[in-house]
This record gives C-alpha cells, structure tokens and sequence, in this order.
C-alpha cells in the first residue's frame, strides 16, 4: 500500500506544479517575476519520483501493485523488468509525462534569460497545459499506481513479443522522445500568434527543437522496423500497420516543417503554412496517442482497450480548433509580402518537397482513417492494405530523392541552367555510369535503376555540400567547425536517407520467399545460400522453452526456435533467426514438423516425414544498409541539432 501512496503523492505534487505553473505564468504576463523555472523543476521532480517507484516496484516485483502483478512475474529478466514501465498503458503514461516534464524543464532553463519575454512566457504556459492534461489521464483513469488487493506470489509477466528482444528497452524511449519533442514547437507557435511575433527569430529557433524531436522520432521507427524484422517472424519490417502509420503521419508533417522554415528564414515566406505544420505535427502525436490508447484501431503495436478515449480526442479536437482559431485571427498579419520568384528556385523546390510530404501524409491519414468511417456507417469491417499505400509512396520517394539530387545545388530566387548543369554534371555522369554498370551485370528491375539513378545524384549534391563546408572552414583554419556548420546535419540526414532507401528499393525488389522441407543433415540451396538441417534441440531457463533447430547458413550457424514463455500467455510463438552482411540477410523461420507432434508448440504437417522440418527462407539483399541509413539520419540530426546558433552563421 505504501508504494501506491507515493506513487500517486509524487502524480499529484506533478500535476499541481503544472497547475501552480500555468498560473504563475500568467501572472508574469501582468508583470510579475517569473517562477516557472521553481515549478517546472517540481513537476519534473514529481514525475521522477513517479518514475522511480514504479521501477524499484517491476524491479523488486512488488505485486502489491496491479500494475506489475500484470507485467512482471518474478523470473522477468532485469532488463525486461525495467521495460516493463512502458510495455502497457498506464506505465507508457509515465514515461510520456516524464519526457514531456524534462522538456518543459529544458526549455525554461534554455530560455532563462529570456522568462519574461512574452513569447516565452506563452510557450511555457502552453507546455504547462500539455503537461496537466497528461499527467492528469494518470491522476483520473489510467492510474498505474492502483493497488492489488489480492496477494500474489507470482506475476503474469509481460507480453511474449516484449521480452524477446532488447530493442524494446531503446525504440519506444525514442518514439516517445519524437512525439513529445513536438510539444515544443506547438508551444512556441501557439506563443507567436498569441503575441503576433512571428517576423523575428523565433522560426528558425525552433526549428532545432524540432529536428530534435524529428530526430528521435526517424531512428524510433527505424529500430522499430528493425525490432518488427527480428521479433515477428514475418521477414518484413513495415506493414502500413495503423500504429505504424500513426507514428509517420507527424514526422512527414515535422520534415516539411523543417525544409520550409529555411525559406521563411531566408525570403520571409511560408509563415502561414509553417505555423499550421508545427501545430499539425502536435496534433498528429496526439491522434496518434489517440490510435494506440483508445482500442479503436487493431494493431499488433496498439495498447489494450481503455476509457481514455473521449478524453484524448477532446483534447486533439481543442489543439485543431485552437491552432486554427489562432491563425485565422492573425492571417493578415502573417502574410509574406513576396512571393516564389521562379517555381524551379530553390525556395520553389521547396514548395513541391512540402506537397509531397503533406499531400503523402494526406494519403496516409485517409487510409487509416478510412476503415474506422467506414464501419461507423455501415457496421461492417474493411481493410485498407499495403497496394493502397505502396502505390503512392513509390512515385513521392521517386519525386523526394529527385528533389534531394536538385534543391541543395539551386539557387535562391532565380535559376540559371549553365550554372545548374555545372553543379551537377559530376553526379549526374557518376549516376549514369552506376545504371550503366547495373545493366552491364544484368539488372532490369526499373525500380532499382530509378533509385540508383536519383539516390547517386542526391548523394553527389550532399557531399558536394559538404566539400563546400570543409573547404570553408580550411579557410578560416577551423576544420572542427565544419562538423557544427548549418547545412553539415542535413546533408548527413540526406546520405542516411540515400543509403535507407537503396536498402529499402534493392532488398523488396529482389527478396525470394521460399519454404523447403528438410530431412536431418539434408542439404538444400535457395537463392545461392547453402542451408542444412542439423536437428533439435530444447531449452529451457526460467523465462521461457524452446524447441530450437539446428541450422547452418554458408556454413553459420542459427537457432531458429518455437518459443513458450511462462506467465500470461502459454501460446508459443516463432523466433526468427537471421544471418546477416552488408551484402544480404537470410530469415529462417522453424514453420512445421513433420510426426506426430511429439515437438512442442512445433505445427504439424501430416505430408512431412518424422524427424523432418519445414523452414521458411527470406533472402533479402543489402537489407542491412536500411540499419545503416537509419544511424546516419540519426547521426546527422544530432549535429543538425547541435550546430551553431549565430544567425549570421545560420544564413551562411
């Protein structure tokens, strides 16, 4: 009982900080001092202190609360122990209202200096509201500090596919950290059109904050994709799932976002349009909370069914009608008093770029959405599947990496071709000779062709880029200034993206699928991999019984399995295992044996002899580079982030 009294004391000490802050803050705008940094210190003590009683209870396994009675057992490993906090709804709660508390924090101590200037004191007031109204979903419904009056020796353990892979402990802390991240550029551009600055720096300042968040949010759903590869035994790693879905939508409004505000930086325009993304972005995290909180959407990513709902969509309804109020009280005010000077200049680039993002986000929204409309008029049930998605998102990454070979080498305002052809007729010539070479060995697939093509000449404008960044800072004899130079992060962001896609195009369009079936020490070729059927062999630990086989790829060994886990949930599931290199991945999946199922969890397949299995085999070539690019953005967003804050540096 005592960890359900400090567990709900620390809640509320948070949530009545936020509401002491919203008030303090507006008494600093009728010219009192400010104290948000006192109680925004508080609320991120209250949810620390929130946060470490839940740990030291999964840690413990203390069953005394509901909460880890339902998500822990006392055989759940340490690490599995720990994420366990975010592995069901009410304990993600904290980890969102922590994140969100820490940011809130950071930003009134980075704008220190500044607490009483009004656009400041907005934003803080904004972040305040976010931070009560998720910390109250705690205080109210989603309580994860609910006592167990029943006394239990013994726990139901977490969810099978959450204890099975150590990715679990990394891409939701990320995922959270992308969608809490954009409460801050909410906050400021709600503050600019509450105080109508919107002509000074306050654009392009949080323009960082975003990429932050930005950058969380792109390696999340890359380790994501990467944890779906290895867990689910599906040999893919994006299914256009709806939770999928509901975590892209922001971070292809966020990636307009960050393009266009460099135009307003520059030529003053967009201010209209980049207000409406960053408060679109929020919205997105929230409809996204929404998706995976409310039960209305069915998703192996989604959380179980709760009564927070109602309130979740009230709150995206009033973030919509708020923005959209807002701007249309300032729209004249926000008007650009130029315009595009030539559609094909660098700032009208940047145009189509922001269509793309936003008219792809569009599509996403209304495939996911659909479904839900649908039934609600009907009553019956449909799907919208891959195809739909898929044929839309081919030509926008075609148009996207077109835009990624061109815009960094055009010029502002006008275009000249003499000068463009001299710009990128290395690339251009360099991405001729790799098609060239491709169909010297034999490529056709177009696909493959179309992406080495544009993705060589988006690399050639990147690194040509970044010659120029080096070549200045030799100059000025500071060659370490050129890793915090403005333009070094994007244009790592744009290799990573390069390298992704190269990974994504080669490995769909020549991946084979195949099962064979395979006597002990037989042999068997697919797609050029040797594959051997070495046996059986059980394991068992506290955690969990395999039934494990024992496979050699080219000679290496792996252990595809049938695994059961103890606690909650006796069903068996598949354990993948994969073989990989920067050159190819081979999936193998333990599919069915044949017998008479004398091999646990193991499905039978009558037509198989005794003692044989059945094997699923993937193969999926440059697969890994998808991993790889997915490190460089995050890499890059990092020093997008970091990089130097002078505006006169800025606008070099």
């Amino acid at each position: 009982m005592i960890l359900t009294w400090l567990g709900r004391a620390a809640l509320d000490v948070a949530f009545l900080a936020c509401l002491v802050g919203i008030v303090a803050q507006v008494l600093t705008l009728r010219g009192r001092r400010s104290r948000a940094m006192l109680w925004g210190s508080l609320a991120l003590a209250g949810m620390v202190a929130a946060v470490g009683v839940m740990q030291f209870a999964l840690i413990t396994h203390n069953f005394s609360l509901a909460y880890v009675a339902e998500n822990n057992a006392t055989f759940t490993p340490l690490i599995y122990s720990i994420t366990g906090m975010w592995s069901a709804l009410e304990g993600s709660l904290l980890l969102w209202a922590l994140i969100l508390t820490g940011l809130t924090f950071a930003v009134i101590r980075h704008y220190r200096s500044e607490s009483e200037d009004h656009v400041v004191v907005w934003a803080t007031f904004v972040l305040f509201v976010v931070g009560a109204f998720f910390i109250l979903l705690m205080v109210g419904p989603a309580d994860p500090f609910l006592h167990n009056p029943a006394h239990v020796l013994q726990g139901a353990g977490p969810n099978a596919l959450l204890q099975d892979n150590p990715l679990v402990a990394v891409h939701p802390p990320l995922l959270y950290g992308g969608f809490v991240g954009f409460s801050v550029p909410f906050a400021f551009a709600i503050a600019m059109l509450i105080t109508g600055r919107v002509h000074d720096r306050w654009p392009l300042e949080q323009r960082r904050w975003t990429v932050l968040a930005w950058g969380c949010l792109s390696v999340g759903i890359v380790l994501g994709a990467w944890w779906s590869y290895q867990v689910l035994g599906w040999g893919g790693f994006w299914g256009w799932d709806p939770v999928e879905n509901a975590a892209l939508l922001p971070w292809l409004t966020a990636t307009a976002y960050i393009h266009s505000v460099i135009v307003q930086d520059r030529r003053g325009l967009f201010r209209i349009w980049n207000l409406s993304l960053a408060i679109a972005t929020f919205a997105f995290t929230v409809l996204g909370t929404f998706f995976t909180r409310s039960g209305v959407l069915q998703s192996v990513h989604s959380f179980s069914s709760s009564t927070l709902g109602p309130a979740l969509i009230t709150f995206f309804a009033l973030t919509v009608g708020t923005g959209v109020g807002l701007i249309a009280w300032r729209g004249d005010e926000l008007r650009s008093p130029v315009g595009v000077d030539h559609p094909a200049s660098r700032e009208g680039l940047f145009v189509a770029n922001n269509i793309l993002f936003v008219g792809f986000a569009f599509v996403v929204l209304l495939g996911t959405v659909f479904p839900l409309l649908y039934e609600a008029v009907n009553g019956t049930q449909v799907t919208v599947g891959t195809p739909y998605f898929a044929s839309v998102a081919a030509p926008v990454a075609v148009a996207l990496l077109f835009l990624m070979a061109i815009a960094p080498v055009v010029s502002w305002r006008t275009v000249d071709a003499s000068v463009l052809w001299r710009r990128v007729r290395v690339a251009a010539w360099c991405a001729l000779a790799s098609v060239a070479v491709l169909l010297g060995l034999g490529i056709r697939h177009w696909s493959v062709l179309v992406a080495v093509f544009l993705s060589v000449g988006a690399a050639g404008a990147a690194l040509r880029t970044l010659k120029g960044v080096v070549q200045s800072a030799r100059r000025r004899g500071d060659l370490v200034s050129a890793w915090r130079a403005p333009s070094t992060g994007g244009m790592v962001v744009h290799l990573g993206v390069v390298v992704l896609a190269l990974g994504i195009v080669v490995s769909t369009s020549y991946t084979t699928r195949s099962e064979v079936a395979l006597a002990k020490n037989q042999r068997t070729v697919v797609d050029g991999q040797y594959i051997t059927f070495g046996g059986f062999s059980a394991v068992a630990t506290s955690l969990e019984r395999q039934t494990q086989l024992m496979v050699t790829v080219d000679g290496n060994a792996l252990r595809p399995a049938i695994t059961t886990f103890n606690g909650r949930s006796s069903q068996p599931v598949g354990t993948p295992a994969i073989d990989s290199n920067l050159l190819r991945d081979v999936y193998v999946t333990f599919d069915a044996v044949g017998g008479n199922g004398t091999t646990s969890g193991a499905q039978l397949a009558n037509n198989l002899p005794a003692g044989s299995v059945l094997l699923g085999i993937t193969v999926e070539p440059l697969l890994s580079w998808l991993w790889i690019g997915g490190l460089m953005v995050g890499v890059g967003s990092a020093l997008s982030f970091s990089r130097r804050r002078h505006r006169d540096e800025v606008r070099a």
